[in-house]
């Protein structure tokens, strides 16, 4: 020490020094390192979480937010922003879940999320509930506020069906919700219906009083094909003329559909005196008058319009403006018809501008109308359930064949096997099978159902058996179903009724859709389904040679009998040439049906498909 200059006071001082200093080095030492081992960890832990979150963001809805609250990288500068939020709230006195979600999406661009949809899970599952609701009331077309078990079906249809390319227009949904506020004021056992029903009873003429309430009464005609495609255009002619629908069930209708408005019912009440019309006047003296000119006379109360067509019918005048000016004065109008009689609405020019914005697809009309009005009861709607998934739900593809025999007597059952057959193969509807001329054989797994709808059973035991016992050269797997069959059309059966409608709507789950020319059993099926059948030619007129059948250009029924007058009296060949909508039927050329497109666009199409056709037949 004496070697060193340092004295013991010296010494003593310089170690009271370093004890001092000593712990204050040593601490900031230890700080600096921790502190830059937190910095880098957490840098490197901010990268990991960020590839997390980006890929979270893409298979999982609602987890970006829940990723950024463990990012420990932006905690820090996250809670200092909420910080600060928080006391801006305090001085201007905002909305503090507003600014915190404000603060939480700055926090995530600021990481790197900027295009990430920062959506809750709770946000999602109301989305995700949104669109089921949409789904399950048809985007709108169906009211909400049912009883889903009172009518099972209402909601679970669509599960049964494929996304529908068919929206309806939004000033039809306007006009269904206004109809059905219309029914609930005036349907049966309201007041308005009490009062305006006493009125048309106790006067036979409506003298310019008026009623609360106008009614348009649907009696059934026929077999159930027709009841139900004439029973939308009926509905479609109430709501243009304000009306509120009733209906007249037998009990060959009960317990077939579900009640289609909200808190009411479509039932004429039993008690009510127009079950009967014999006491009310007609629709032809109506006719009668205004031919004599008598524009004087008062309008009945009360009017039975027969709006049943056939070719032997005499003119109805039912698709003039001034015979509907007539109509629209009576209160009760009985309307009794068995067809599809939307195309002469189309005719009316005081109907025109509403069923157009109605309507802007014309050959959807029915199908809206239908999935409206249509509902399977929960004892149809079991039947319909039942056999799809013990039977349909497992094949990739359902072909649906529908035949209808109008004339057994001049066709036998091998002539219609042979018309199934060569119009199902040759348009590759289903597959060949395998025979000693078959030139290969091709693996496929492929599972294909035959739905056969018919009152023989002959067709669908001829078809399975044919299946079954020979391989398809493509080698898909056929197997055939038939539901019912009943040998012959029962009318005022409850039961026929119950399995026909079953089996309608069977048809309309198919893919591929095959049914029999002029069968309203048929219409319901493609107009439900939304499907261009193929249409078999009626046997006993095909000709050697020509095809079995041909593609429908339309899923809409067809009018079998339209009118053949102008309003003028001038007698009309075909309406079809007057009205760009409108085309006639691949079934029956005296009827009409709507078509998507104008009349000049389909007509090139088919000449140019004929033109295409001849040169490439020519070119072979």
């Amino acid at each position: 020490m004496d070697k060193m200059g340092l004295s013991s006071n010296k010494l003593k001082t310089l170690f009271v020094v370093c004890c001092i200093v000593f712990p204050f080095a040593l601490t900031a030492t230890l700080k600096f390192k921790n502190s830059s081992i937190t910095f880098f960890e957490g840098f490197s832990q901010n990268k990991v979480l960020g590839s997390e979150t980006t890929q979270k963001n893409v298979t999982t809805r609602g987890s970006v937010q829940n990723t950024t609250h463990e990012n420990s990288a932006g905690t820090t500068k996250n809670n200092n922003t909420v910080s600060e939020v928080l006391q801006r709230e305090i001085q201007n006195d905002r909305d503090p879940i507003e600014e915190r979600t404000t603060a939480r999406d700055n926090t995530a661009s600021e990481i790197g999320l900027i295009n990430a949809p920062l959506t809750s899970s709770s946000n999602s599952s109301s989305s995700d509930s949104i669109h089921d609701d949409q789904e399950k009331l048809l985007d709108g077309l169906l009211a909400s506020g049912f009883d889903e078990a009172s009518c099972i079906s209402r909601l679970q249809s669509h599960l049964y069906r494929k996304v529908s390319p068919h929206k309806p227009s939004r000033y039809l949904i306007s006009k269904l919700r206004n109809y059905e506020e219309l029914h609930r004021r005036c349907g049966p056992n309201t007041i308005a219906y009490n009062k305006s029903m006493a009125y048309i009873e106790n006067s036979k003429n409506n003298n310019g009083d008026g009623t609360m309430c106008k009614y348009l009464v649907f009696s059934p005609a026929n077999g159930l094909g027709n009841r139900i495609i004439s029973m939308a255009a009926t509905f479609l002619y109430a709501i243009l003329t304000n009306r509120v629908l009733l209906v007249r069930f037998g009990e060959d209708m009960h317990g077939l559909f579900c009640e289609p408005f909200l808190n009411s019912t479509w039932t004429l009440p039993n008690n009510s005196p127009f079950w009967n019309q014999e006491h009310v006047e007609t629709y032809d003296t109506i006719l009668d008058k205004d031919k004599a000119n008598n524009s004087k006379h008062d309008s009945p109360s009360a009017l039975f319009l027969n709006h049943q067509f056939t070719k032997g019918n005499p003119e109805k005048f039912f698709h003039c403006d001034h015979i509907q000016d007539l109509l629209r004065n009576v209160p009760l109008l009985i309307l009794q018809t068995d067809q599809y009689f939307v195309p002469s609405l189309f005719m009316i020019q005081s109907f025109n501008l509403e069923i157009n914005k109605m309507f802007p697809q014309k050959d959807t009309v029915f199908y809206h109308l239908a999935h409206y009005l249509y509902h399977p009861s929960n004892e149809a709607w079991r039947q319909i359930t039942t056999f799809y998934q013990t039977y349909l739900a497992k094949f990739d593809e359902i072909i649906g064949i529908q035949i209808r025999v109008f004339r057994p007597d001049i066709t036998s059952n091998q002539a219609i096997i042979d018309l199934v057959l060569n119009c199902t193969i040759e348009n590759k509807l289903l597959p060949k099978l395998v025979t000693q001329n078959s030139v290969s054989y091709i693996q496929n797994h492929t599972r294909k159902a035959i739905l056969v709808t018919s009152l023989s059973p002959n067709y669908g035991e001829n078809l399975r058996a044919m299946y079954q016992n020979k391989q398809s050269i493509s080698g898909e797997v056929i197997e055939v179903y038939q539901p019912s069959h009943e040998e012959k059309q029962k009318f005022g059966d409850n039961m026929h009724n119950m399995k026909a409608w079953t089996e309608m709507y069977l048809l309309s789950l198919s893919d591929i859709l095959v049914t029999s020319s002029l069968s309203t059993f048929g219409y319901v099926a493609q107009g439900f389904g939304g499907l261009k059948p193929w249409i078999l030619v009626k046997p006993h007129k095909k000709k050697p040679n020509s095809a079995a059948c041909k593609q429908d250009f339309s899923s809409e029924p067809c009018f079998h009998y339209p009118p053949m007058h102008e309003c003028n009296g001038k007698f009309q060949k075909h309406f079809s040439s007057s009205f760009p909508y409108l085309w006639e039927c691949k079934d029956s050329h005296s009827g009409v049906k709507l078509i998507s497109r104008q009349r000049s666009v389909v007509r090139n199409s088919i000449f140019a498909n004929k033109n295409m056709y001849k040169i490439s037949k020519h070119m072979k």
